[in-house]
């Protein structure tokens, strides 16, 4: 993921910062605890694309 596409996406639903995880391929948002996946490097930021973190995913990050 590029850093500088990395600076200017945000949560479309809160507008956070997002934390990119490189393994799970995936954009997260902690505020909302969702994780929006990342597809031939391009991000999917649809809220219904979207996978709900639990407590757990969130304290690994």
């Amino acid at each position: 993921m590029d850093n500088k596409l990395l600076d200017i996406l945000a949560c479309p639903l809160c507008k956070s910062p997002l934390v990119y995880d490189k393994v799970a391929q995936e954009l997260i948002c902690k505020i909302d605890r969702l994780a929006f996946p990342v597809r031939d490097g391009i991000p999917v930021m649809l809220e219904d694309e979207a996978r709900k973190l639990t407590s757990e995913d969130i304290d690994k990050l």
